[in-house]
């Protein structure tokens, strides 16, 4: 049995995994790490044309995911009992952090509603308990591209999945600042050449070096993440 078992609800279940079977992922899986089973919303539909949205309550443009099509496909992936967390990619969820996908990575698994159109009946969400999950302040055609952006970022943090599990704690967010400027050979690329602190063979003060350079890099960059936190 997998250890993260992952279930997307979508329109197009063709476009899984996609990225998510090769590379980490896709060995990943292979090697029972993880699972990922795409559902097809349409199947629980109940009419013979298969239709899962309506008209906005209201009036206006586009059209709405129903609320009873979506509970059925809903139930049907994670029946009572099931404790993986029930998600929808929405552009206005609550922002995606490292520290989510984190504690993601340490559970059972996901399960993940992509919507299309317009957006999903709120009864639906406020029903089965959504959490509502966006990957960044713009729009996209629907759910999956951010379902495939989420469960990579999960998938690589699953024991086992990474090399070097060191790899995983030294990485941009993890401690709050983006990651420290990277070098390799050869030692001068076009005139510019790798900071001799660097091979110095000094750990302490590479190590404050790196440090030093992420504030740097965080404060120029990313000045929000280092805004102290308010309740």
């Amino acid at each position: 049995m997998s250890g993260f078992r992952a279930t997307v609800l979508t329109l197009y279940p063709e476009m899984f995994p996609g990225a998510l079977g090769v590379s980490l992922a896709g060995r990943a899986m292979q090697a029972g790490s993880w699972s990922l089973d795409a559902v097809q919303i349409r199947d629980f539909a109940t009419d013979r044309h298969r239709t899962v949205d309506d008209t906005p309550a209201g009036g206006g443009a586009g059209m709405v995911m129903r609320a009873d099509v979506l509970a059925r496909a809903i139930d049907h992936a994670a029946p009572a009992g099931d404790a993986r967390p029930k998600l929808l990619m929405s552009p206005r969820g609550k922002p995606l952090t490292q520290a989510r996908v984190r504690e993601l990575a340490d559970g059972p698994g996901a399960v993940i509603l992509c919507g299309r159109f317009e957006g999903v009946d709120q009864r639906l969400i406020e029903a089965r308990q959504l959490e509502e999950v966006s990957i960044g302040d713009y729009i996209l055609s629907g759910g999956e591209p951010a379902a495939l952006v989420l469960l990579d970022a999960v998938v690589r943090l699953l024991p086992g999945v990474m090399g070097n599990e060191e790899s995983g704690v030294q990485e941009s967010f993890e401690n709050g600042l983006l990651e420290h400027p990277h070098y390799t050979r050869p030692a001068e690329f076009e005139g510019r050449t790798i900071p001799e602190i660097l091979t110095s063979g000094n750990h302490a003060r590479i190590a404050a070096w790196r440090h030093a350079e992420s504030e740097r890099l965080t404060a120029e960059r990313r000045p929000d993440l280092l805004q102290p936190v308010t309740k």
